[in-house]
């Protein structure tokens, strides 16, 4: 058998990502603030794209020079100072030449910044380091709970070993024991421990209840606590059930995560990109375009191209390259606008019943009903709806919230998934506290209210939701 090498020619059709397709794909799935991001980033590269100001109808667009041949021309105005010839120059100069502090600034003196007036919030490592300088520490001491200090995480845990400590530190481990007993002292309660018990130990001794029940609880029967297996702690430490309730209580009330005050997290609000109003029996869609910069193609850029002036090859290039990626860029933005009010438009026919009544009234819906419904594909559903949120007359939700399996009922049409995760929550809600619902009693409770589920759905549904099994969620 031979080889050889032959050519031959073969059309094919093939998709081809063009660049202003790359672009809309882009801008399509991007949250507001990363298209914010994305525009912003755009006018500082692209010389060629600019931002329509609000009194830009006022104003002469870029590029264009406008001269008023009729405007009468006006005199230049000089300011001429005359000194008068009756100042005393002696008694001034006496007056203003007496020794003294005297401070020079330069012309090049700045300001000082706005940063150095901000207040920074106190971290639990500068809140520990400063209780320690309190206590006159020795240059060896400070050393060392500056590195205590450093290796805590955000919860106030020491996350290393204090033999770990004495190697990094060239100290032998007694000194280090020594100063993080020294610092399980301050304040908050219960930092620089190494676990959960001896944090809530501390916590007991600054509340002088050492060596009481509180301490038995915590140091041989933590993991009965954590399982709520009340009885099992009565039986090994012969006490009353009312003992250990009230031992309970003391330990509810400690706190587990000492550090949590100084946690630097700010918090991320939510800005809506639709806003969906109702305006007697009809719904309104009003697309959320504040803080979104107007843009447009620089016109100096656009009448130079037009006119042919005499730029060079490569200049030519490089700006009609600029200002095609400008017009893409508007282009792309634009049609993100529209397909995200179509899509709106399209869930709010299909969930009219959520807008009107709430969540339990949430039909069951994928992507492909809406993309039928408006003529896209499933995949440009998907990217619409990702990190997009509406406003509604229910509250804020991000539009993925809308798309839910449908769960079976015994008699009727199906039921959304998260209609019944929010059964399932008030069902848990209104619960006896002391004889919580078992997984498999609500699966029957459900199904006393015409919805068909099995035991390990309510299970998944009941973690979603981060709620505890029953036997974790039954009080005393």
């Amino acid at each position: 058998m031979a080889l050889e090498l032959r050519q031959q020619l073969k059309l094919s059709q093939q998709l081809i990502m063009t660049p202003q397709l790359q672009m809309a794909i882009k801008l399509l799935q991007l949250s507001r603030l990363e298209l914010m991001e994305t525009i912003r980033q755009e006018l500082e590269e692209n010389p060629a794209l600019e931002e329509i100001q609000e009194n830009a109808a006022e104003a002469p667009e870029p590029g264009e020079e406008t001269v008023n041949a009729e405007a009468p021309l006006i005199e230049a105005v000089t300011i001429k100072e005359r000194l008068s010839d009756d100042i005393d120059w002696t008694n001034y100069i006496d007056e203003y030449n007496s020794p003294g502090r005297i401070n020079f600034e330069s012309e090049s003196h700045e300001s000082p910044g706005f940063e150095p007036f901000l207040a920074r919030p106190t971290s639990l490592q500068d809140h520990l380091l400063w209780q320690l300088l309190m206590t006159a520490p020795t240059p060896e001491t400070e050393r060392i709970g500056s590195l205590i200090a450093g290796n805590l995480n955000p919860d106030g845990y020491l996350e290393i070993s204090t033999a770990e400590l004495a190697e990094t530190a060239e100290v032998e481990e007694k000194e280090v024991e020594a100063v993080l007993a020294l610092m399980q002292t301050f304040d908050p309660v219960g930092v620089c421990a190494r676990n959960l018990t001896e944090c809530l130990l501390i916590q007991i001794r600054h509340f002088n209840l050492d060596n009481t029940l509180v301490t038995d609880i915590l140091q041989h029967h933590l993991h009965h606590l954590e399982n709520r297996n009340y009885k099992a702690i009565c039986k090994a430490l012969r006490v009353s059930m009312e003992d250990v309730a009230k031992a309970v209580n003391v330990i509810r009330g400690l706190e587990p995560r000492p550090g949590r005050q100084f946690v630097e997290e700010t918090p991320q609000y939510i800005t809506p990109d639709i806003y969906v109003h109702k305006l007697g029996d009809e719904y309104v869609i009003m697309l959320n375009d504040d803080g979104l910069p107007k843009l447009r193609v620089n016109s100096f850029y656009r009448n130079a191209i037009r006119r042919g002036d005499h730029i060079p090859t490569s200049a030519k290039d490089y700006v009609q390259d600029k200002m095609r990626s400008a017009a893409w860029l508007i282009r792309s933005i634009h049609q993100r606008q529209k397909t995200i009010y179509r899509v709106m438009e399209s869930i709010l026919r299909f969930q009219r019943e959520f807008f009107d009544r709430g969540i339990a009234h949430l039909r069951p819906m994928v992507l492909r009903d809406v993309a039928e419904d408006i003529g896209m594909h499933e995949s440009t559903i998907s990217r619409v709806t990702t990190n997009k949120y509406a406003h509604t007359p229910q509250g804020i939700f991000e539009l993925k919230y809308f798309f839910n399996s449908s769960i079976r009922r015994v008699h009727g049409e199906a039921i959304a998934s998260a209609s019944v995760q929010d059964k399932i929550r008030h069902i848990i809600e209104n619960e006896d506290p002391h004889h919580p619902y078992s997984d498999d009693k609500i699966a029957q409770l459900l199904k006393d209210q015409n919805i068909d589920i099995a035991r390990r759905t309510v299970a998944k549904y009941r973690e979603i939701l981060r709620v505890l099994p029953s036997n974790k969620r039954k009080q005393l």
